[in-house]
């Protein structure tokens, strides 16, 4: 296949973008509405907040933990093997876990097989969206995202209602055939060759060990292909280093550290709302709906979000878009214990929902921004695999905050303020670098001027010695003819 000089922004693209809109749906809804079965877990095991809790938090760890590894097998055997294989484990899991018999056995079916099949569709996904788009790139991320909140608006009810004419057994059944979808989208995972990608290593193709044949071979092939890497250990190390030099890079570990932060702060407030908006005498379909709206506002945020700042005038401030988004659902966060009825909590889904489908589908257009597009699935890897810890800990932590104060306002402050310093990190991170670049080109501004100040200098002080010795010359003629008279 000849390798395109640039992404096609169309075509088979928009096929990807539904495939990845599915993806969505089937891995980031489902594990959403896990939150829909919190209670019915707590009230037939028998079991406090903060070890109910651990089942959600699980899932969400391993779908991030093992990111990097969907984004090895999509680098280095097939997109479609790594989605399709994805599909099989997450709905085995589902499956296995209406057999439970046990929390135990809900963290390993449902929380760490679903998880693992999860994490192996979801970051290849989002990254084969970044291979197929450039000039619509936040468009295409905010519709192929949104399927995690028409997921979330469609299966939130329907998930209440299957539990009801099932019993959360039958419901988790009927889950696990419906994410066997997923190896459909995979199928849709057509590869693309760029010229970004087949860039040649450098210095290879004079080493004694590479043959002719081998060499025009590498001028062909993308870097880091895994038949190049079969050739050397030398090689070896040198691809897995290229594939992760961003690690190193400034810009990318700031916005590691404050995705750190931002994961920490959104998790619980998916798995307690429904709780929280029941401990306030709120009814169970009403909090089932509060989902509802939560994802198809979500919906909303993520096409919005990503047309506005696809626009000429935003183009260039999509990473204060997203720190801005970020900084307002911290702000929800922080409102939330004080609203305590039904009308109250609609505003703060919606409000909440909008942004958090805002950030949500700038995270891989910030990260596709600091590290590049040849870099982007290995990246997403990365910044998902950050999510892992927060996405474990802070449900339980939330959970054991709930047990020990009795109430969700410490829960939800902790969550807010965390939100809330992931988007200040960045901002004050961001303005620092401006700072820098505008010093060090003040700097180089006066290099300039002292240059051309000492260039001109020079040439002034060349031609007054040489008016000087011509004036040496003269005085003596002069002195001679004056005394002759």
């Amino acid at each position: 296949m000849a390798p395109r000089a640039g992404p096609p922004d169309g075509g088979w693209g928009w096929m990807i973008v539904a495939g990845c809109f599915l993806v969505t749906i089937c891995t980031r809804a489902v594990t959403r509405c896990i939150s829909i079965f919190f209670v019915e877990f707590q009230a037939y095991f028998g079991q406090d907040y903060a070890r109910t809790a651990w089942i959600h938090s699980i899932v969400d760890c391993a779908t991030m933990l093992c990111a990097p590894l969907g984004s090895l097998i999509s680098n280095h055997v097939s997109c479609q093997v790594g989605i399709m294989l994805g599909g099989l484990l997450a709905s085995t899991g589902l499956i296995l876990s209406s057999f439970a018999t046990s929390l135990e056995h809900l963290y390993l079916s449902l929380g760490v097989l679903t998880g693992l099949g999860f994490a192996l569709c979801y970051s290849p996904a989002i990254a084969m969206v970044g291979k197929y788009f450039n000039k619509r790139k936040a468009l295409a991320y905010g519709i192929a995202m949104s399927g995690s909140g028409i997921g979330t608006f469609i299966l939130a009810p329907v998930v209440q209602l299957l539990i009801e004419q099932f019993s959360w057994r039958g419901a988790l059944l009927i889950l696990g055939g419906f994410v066997l979808n997923l190896c459909v989208c995979g199928a849709l995972m057509r590869p693309i060759a760029l010229e970004e990608d087949r860039k040649t290593v450098p210095g290879l193709l004079e080493k004694d060990y590479v043959n002719e044949a081998q060499k025009r071979d590498l001028k062909r092939m993308p870097l880091c292909s895994p038949l190049i890497k079969t050739w050397s250990h030398e090689c070896l190390c040198y691809c897995s280093w290229k594939e992760y030099d961003f690690l190193l890079m400034p810009g990318f570990m700031v916005l590691a550290v404050s995705v750190l932060f931002m994961a920490y702060g959104c998790s619980p407030l998916f798995v307690y709302l429904v709780p929280y908006a029941l401990s306030v005498g709120v009814s169970h379909h009403q909090a089932a709906f509060l989902m509802s709206i939560l994802g198809v506002i979500d919906i909303i945020g993520n096409i919005t979000f990503g047309w506005l700042t696809d626009r000429r005038c935003l183009k260039k401030y999509r990473y204060f878009c997203y720190l801005f988004a970020v900084g307002m659902d911290g702000l929800c966060c922080l409102f939330l214990p004080v609203l305590h009825n039904f009308p109250l909590l609609v505003p703060f889904s919606f409000t909440f929902g909008y942004f958090d489908g805002a950030y949500v589908t700038l995270i891989p257009v910030v990260t596709a921004d600091v590290v590049g597009t040849s870099s982007l699935s290995s990246a997403l890897g990365v910044v998902y695999f950050l999510h892992a810890i927060p996405y474990l800990v802070s449900p339980p932590v939330a959970g054991w905050l709930v047990d020990t104060t009795g109430s969700y306002t410490a829960s939800f402050l902790l969550c807010g303020f965390s939100m809330i310093f992931s988007s200040v990190l960045l901002c004050f991170a961001r303005l620092a670098k401006k700072m820098k670049r505008t010093r060090l080109k003040s700097l180089s501004n006066d290099t300039h001027s002292k240059q051309h100040i000492w260039t001109n200098g020079a040439i002034a002080y060349s031609v007054t010695g040489e008016l000087d010795q011509k004036d040496a010359e003269f005085l003596p003629v002069d002195t001679n003819s004056y005394s002759n008279r």
